[in-house]
């Protein structure tokens, strides 16, 4: 295989692709159910797949991002969330546990993430942001994987749907 063709797995096993849609949709619902809100799910998606490297869903998520109503300093601020004072401390806490779970090989979520996230966010909303977090994961590695390009931004309405189909990319 080369670089410019790569198998591109939404469109080669189309089963597995719409079953990996279902799961992010459910967890979607369980997000909003447990408390977690638009703008705190789309700054942790941004976040977990600016790390890993995810052109393609960094370009998803800050659209959706910017329909949640966050403002382009803000997206801008991501990557130095730290040293930032635009975010408050739910999403401290929720970028700092998308921290652990992309480089959970390191040393899984330490006990210090743990407790610090712990003690902003309720148990439910951390097993609901967990989820958020194992969903994106699992995206950027089959974006990653396959190289799949990032759209034009007059496009991305139509590979968002065909994402939800399983017939992206």
């Amino acid at each position: 295989m080369t670089a410019e063709h790569r198998v591109h797995l939404s469109r080669a096993a189309r089963p597995a692709y719409q079953a990996l849609s279902a799961f992010s949709k459910t967890v979607g619902d369980l997000a909003a159910d447990n408390g977690i809100d638009d703008r705190l799910k789309e700054l942790v998606q941004i976040h977990a797949s600016q790390l890993n490297g995810c052109a393609y869903c960094v370009r998803v998520h800050v659209e959706r991002a910017v329909a949640a109503g966050i403002s382009a300093d803000e997206i801008a601020q991501l990557a130095v969330w730290r040293d930032s004072g635009v975010f408050t401390d739910r999403e401290r806490a929720g970028l700092e546990l998308a921290e652990a779970y992309v480089f959970i090989h390191d040393e899984g979520v330490p006990d210090e993430v743990y407790d610090r996230v712990g003690s902003v966010l309720s148990e439910q909303e951390y097993v609901a942001l967990s989820w958020i977090l194992v969903s994106i994961n699992a995206f950027n590695r089959i974006a990653i994987a396959g190289r799949y390009g990032v759209p034009p931004r007059d496009d991305l309405a139509g590979e968002d749907k065909d994402a939800a189909r399983g017939k992206a990319w």
